[in-house]
């Protein structure tokens, strides 16, 4: 006997009949509360993953433009001989198309101490010109200011570093660094006040505590480092691109040179983060995977259930197709209706992470976020569109799949079987 032909594909009444499958009568409550569970999984699923994903890549993009904000692109190290030329070598590289900062530094430890407190401290020297123009400290001074930062012997602080040294603009500041004067009893520790002329807050607490800018000359002089410098920090247009500058900063150097890019100096850092990223997506879509294998389980429940009117609707010349067809939309609405609430819920979530954050740690009395362990001072959340259409995609995927061995069931089912034993 030759297969019906039927009504086109998807016709009103099999969205009638799919519909209808998903209300189901108290006598079926338990494949309803299946198919509730399989919603709220897909739901949750898709928003965790949304959200977590989107912390993640919030949390690398802020560290990173901390960490390319405060330092160089490319540092150039001298080779052979010190970079006793650093004012005619910053000055070619600093002409380079793309370049827009290449700034001498004098670098070295020294232990800040006050009257209250003392801790370990970077001090970098730099022209006052170049710290103005590095937009991460310039345009976060929270107290004091940087005019005339060259002229003086006032040095710039980060705000975790005055509140644990307990100082402001205007107190003074002790450095101490190991390496001073060479006497014939060995070498002595320098030790030299300072008064703090600004305050800055990066918002990276890594950074906030440990720096301490000063001008060049001071730092220099500070250091034992006359008219030479410790090497020359190189800030980009484009970091991503920095291998199409390594040829041009070279040749414009001129004279030997090494030079460290800044994936090289934070490669186990963001490598780490990238592990770790791609690890979580994979744990958290399993949670996806259970919730479209609580579909499965559903739509088998919900076929054995409905066999005699499977039965009734192929004598009354529904096609195998149309049987699938109605599975097919009953199984999948639950993955639809779920990833599209998922989503909902993620974006929210996200736009308000930090908001959402406060209240938590205001309810529960605890930090949920510690700078000191997260080295950001607050929670960031950046929703990439293609990550977020994959997972959306990966969800929308697995949902289909998983009514497909049930709806295969259905459409398979034999009429005069399903109707004997009825």
């Amino acid at each position: 006997m030759p297969e019906p032909t039927g009504t086109a594909p998807f016709a009103p009444f099999e969205w009638m009949l799919s519909l209808r499958y998903l209300r189901a009568r108290r006598k079926e409550g338990f494949i309803s509360v299946i198919a509730g569970f399989s919603f709220l999984g897909i739901m949750l699923g898709v928003a965790t993953l949304i959200i977590v994903m989107a912390v993640m890549n919030g949390f690398r993009q802020e560290l990173l433009d901390k960490i390319l904000g405060l330092n160089g692109h490319l540092l150039i190290q001298p080779i052979d001989s010190p970079l006793t030329d650093w004012k005619d070598v910053s000055d070619r590289v600093s002409k380079i198309k793309g370049v827009r900062l290449a700034a001498p530094i004098v670098e070295g430890q020294a232990l800040a101490s006050s009257p209250f407190n003392a801790s370990g401290v970077l001090v970098r020297g730099i022209r006052g010109g170049d710290l103005e123009k590095l937009g991460s400290i310039a345009r976060n001074i929270k107290q004091g200011t940087l005019d005339g930062f060259d002229g003086g012997q006032g040095i710039a602080i980060g705000s975790r570093l005055a509140e644990q040294l307990s100082v402001r603009v205007g107190d003074n500041l002790t450095l101490v660094s190991p390496r001073g004067a060479v006497t014939p009893m060995g070498t002595t520790p320098r030790i030299k006040t300072y008064k703090v002329a600004a305050v800055f807050e990066i918002g990276m607490s890594e950074y906030d505590a440990a720096f301490v800018f000063m001008p060049l000359p001071e730092a220099q002089a500070y250091f034992n480092r006359t008219g030479d410098v410790t090497a020359i920090e190189v800030y980009t247009d484009d970091p991503d691109h920095i291998d199409d500058f390594r040829a041009l900063v070279t040749k414009a150097a001129a004279r030997p040179i090494y030079m460290i890019d800044w994936r090289q100096r934070n490669a186990t850092f963001f490598n780490a983060l990238q592990v770790e990223r791609n690890v979580m997506f994979l744990i958290l879509t399993l949670i996806v995977l259970v919730a479209a294998l609580n579909i499965v389980s559903g739509l088998i429940m919900l076929v054995k259930d409905k066999g005699s009117d499977i039965a009734i609707l192929r004598t009354m010349g529904a096609t195998q197709g149309a049987i699938m067809r109605v599975f097919l939309i009953t199984g999948s609405s639950i993955g639809v209706v779920g990833t599209v609430a998922g989503f909902l819920l993620g974006t929210v979530v996200c736009l308000n992470i930090d908001s959402i954050r406060r209240f938590l740690s205001w309810l529960t009395n605890t930090d949920l976020f510690s700078s000191e362990l997260y080295f950001l001072s607050k929670l960031p959340a950046d929703m990439d569109v293609k990550e977020t259409t994959a997972v959306l995609v990966m969800a929308l995927g697995l949902s289909l799949l998983a009514t497909l061995y049930p709806s295969w069931r259905a459409a398979r089912l034999d009429p005069v079987d399903a109707l004997r034993y009825e």
